[in-house]
């Protein structure tokens, strides 16, 4: 009886928790570091709506999701008996968050600058967006955990992983790059050791996190060089925002939000989308490593933090780690996620977070999203079927077009641009208006180009032809190829001229498609029609 008791009365720290929060922490602080470079150092955001509107929301919706999941542990320990259960780890989900940063609210603030709007009153109607957007993937996300594993069913595995790989991979991974090689020594020297540490497993010569390791030698060689003027060109130190003290009460603000958030539906679905699959990734990926948590559970905790989040002001939504074995091996049990949870939810609300993600340069946050981006994409490849990598590598496309889009802008001046999309030279569409027409809706596009092959490669075409069919209809609507410059959703028979030809050509490119493949589905043997995809 004496174990059942003490099991009864889990403990609140081990040591384990130590190692365990350092490595949830830094995550978290180099998430919302990137969104602070992305907004503030990219699109020139007021620093103050960053830090003193956005930030708080946000890390308390961590804070409420990892005092969930670490009574969730204590509760499976006391029912099983036993003293070695692992909390599931909660932050702010990488590539959703990043995307929001780049593709959302970047784009937005730009656009209501060019409204006439001025700075400040800008940056808050697209906070007022931000809270929008994670209301709407909350509510979403709080829908499916009741079908999640049904919809995962309906796509294979190599659409879901392999949409969110090109993200990783082309924006995720090149974007915060090039950030990390404008200060090259401290960047790259970051880089390295983050890759020795994460991916080659190589050991310190100190006990402590390997990825603090790397953040404190980064930021000792970005300051120490720049101080002593042999860092990169322009070094400066940043312009301290003090810290401000913000409780992050619920708010209605988000209802005048919703209007423009609906512009950004063919993003915000899919985001929501994959975090219900990747929550059922990482239940399944917790069960195997012995703790048995309910997967109904794991993303209903992971829906009503992110709800919680975008009703107090925050801009980018939660997701469980599918790091919760490597925890495990940490020795981790549930006070990391406590300790995390108050951290940053606390560290929000007094302005710390703020402060701390203020003085950690750029150069050295960003290695930290490029090892996530490979690491996502390698894990894509792994996970799925060796045939359908093809597939996946032709979902790249898509995040290649959009990247294209979102430079061309400051590359290329608006006289020049605006030639550059409407002007045909009777070599067909537009060039730079079919890169933005591919690049508007990418994601639900990768998704739907990378199921199709894949029914291709499993003799499946007239499965192909009806995806091909859905993309048409979603063509039409704008949900993908939109032919709005600002991405936008419409109905198809308000476009007129150059619009309305691209998108009924992309339309009918999909059905000229969708009736090739039935066509060549009627002559397939039937032996071969009940070959079924994997993942």
């Amino acid at each position: 009886m004496a174990p059942h008791s003490a099991a009864q009365r889990p403990r609140w720290f081990v040591a384990g928790d130590l190692n365990g929060f350092f490595g949830l922490v830094v995550d978290n602080l180099s998430i919302l570091g990137f969104i602070a470079m992305a907004l503030v150092g990219i699109f020139q955001f007021p620093a103050e709506v960053v830090f003193g509107r956005m930030f708080p929301g946000t890390a308390f919706g961590v804070l409420v999701g990892n005092l969930l999941y670490t009574l969730m542990a204590r509760r499976l320990a006391a029912r099983s008996g036993r003293d070695d259960v692992t909390a599931m780890p909660l932050g702010l989900d990488a590539p959703t968050s990043i995307g929001m940063a780049l593709l959302v609210l970047g784009p937005a603030f730009a656009g209501f600058r060019q409204q006439g709007m001025e700075p400040h009153a800008a940056a808050m109607a697209t906070w007022q967006l931000g809270m929008a957007a994670l209301v709407i993937m909350g509510v979403l996300k709080l829908v499916l955990s009741f079908f999640g594993e049904a919809v995962t069913r309906a796509l294979p595995r190599a659409a879901l992983l392999g949409s969110i790989a090109g993200i990783a991979l082309v924006l995720m991974g090149l974007l915060p790059l090039l950030e990390a090689l404008r200060s090259p020594v401290a960047g790259f020297v970051t880089l390295g050791l983050l890759l020795y540490v994460l991916v080659a497993k190589g050991r310190l010569p100190v006990r402590a996190p390997g990825v603090l390791v790397a953040f404190v030698v980064g930021t000792a060689l970005y300051y120490g060089l720049g101080l002593a003027g042999l860092g990169a060109p322009g070094f400066a130190l940043p312009q301290w925002t003090p810290p401000q003290v913000v409780l992050p009460l619920p708010t209605l603000g988000f209802i005048d939000g919703l209007p423009a958030a609906l512009d950004y539906l063919p993003l915000l679905l899919p985001f929501g989308l994959l975090m219900v699959v990747g929550g059922i990734n990482v239940s399944e990926s917790a069960r195997a490593a012995g703790d048995d948590y309910r997967t109904r559970d794991i993303l209903l905790v992971e829906a009503v933090a992110t709800l919680v989040a975008g009703l107090c002001g925050g801009v980018a939504q939660t997701t469980p780690y599918i790091g919760q074995p490597a925890y495990k091996h940490m020795g981790a049990r549930s006070g990391y996620t406590l300790l995390t949870g108050l951290f940053v939810g606390i560290g929000g609300m007094l302005g710390v977070i703020s402060g701390l993600v203020q003085w950690l340069p750029l150069a050295v946050l960003a290695p930290i999203i490029v090892y996530v981006a490979i690491d996502i994409t390698t894990q894509a490849f792994e996970a799925t079927p060796k045939r359908h990598a093809a597939a996946m590598v032709l979902g790249f496309l898509p995040s290649v077009a959009y990247l294209l889009a979102i430079k061309a802008p400051g590359w290329i001046a608006p006289e020049r641009l605006l030639e550059l999309t409407t002007t045909l030279d009777g070599h067909g569409l537009p060039e730079l208006a079919v890169i933005f027409a591919l690049g508007n809706g990418f994601i639900i596009t990768a998704m739907l180009w990378i199921a199709m092959l894949v029914a291709m490669i499993e003799q499946q075409p007239r499965r192909a032809s009806a995806l091909l069919l859905v993309a048409a209809l979603l063509t039409l609507f704008g949900l993908i190829h939109s032919v709005d410059p600002r991405g936008g959703v419409y109905l198809p028979w308000t476009l007129q001229g150059l619009q309305r030809s691209i998108s009924w050509q992309f339309a009918g490119a999909y059905v000229a498609l969708a009736a090739v493949l039935a066509l060549l589905g009627s002559f397939q043997p039937a032996g071969d029609k009940d070959v079924r995809a994997e993942g």
